[in-house]
């Protein structure tokens, strides 16, 4: 990603916060699509996680149009075929 390219968020003050370790399990799948959204992105899965937590407690949608079908794509190569309707039913 091009400095053209980079989000208007990665040009704003620098916020100091302290993070911790968590070790959260998810469905294999989807962090696969995680990992390498926060690649293309070109920012870490952490910060991706809390950019996604942040809008959605302001009830903002985290992603525009062209990031969606980025993120279908990347569905289709690591064989994530959950939608929002498999929330809260994942069993192991």
């Amino acid at each position: 990603m091009t400095d053209e390219q980079a989000p208007s968020w990665s040009h704003a003050p620098k916020i100091k916060v302290e993070r911790v370790q968590t070790g959260v399990r998810m469905e294999k799948n989807m962090l696969k699509v995680l990992k390498a959204l926060a690649a293309y992105l070109d920012i870490s899965l952490g910060d991706l996680l809390e950019g996604i937590v942040l809008h959605a407690f302001d009830g903002i949608p985290p992603f525009g149009d062209e990031m969606i079908a980025r993120i279908s794509k990347l569905k289709d190569v690591y064989g994530m075929e959950h939608d929002a309707t498999a929330s809260h039913r994942f069993v192991e």
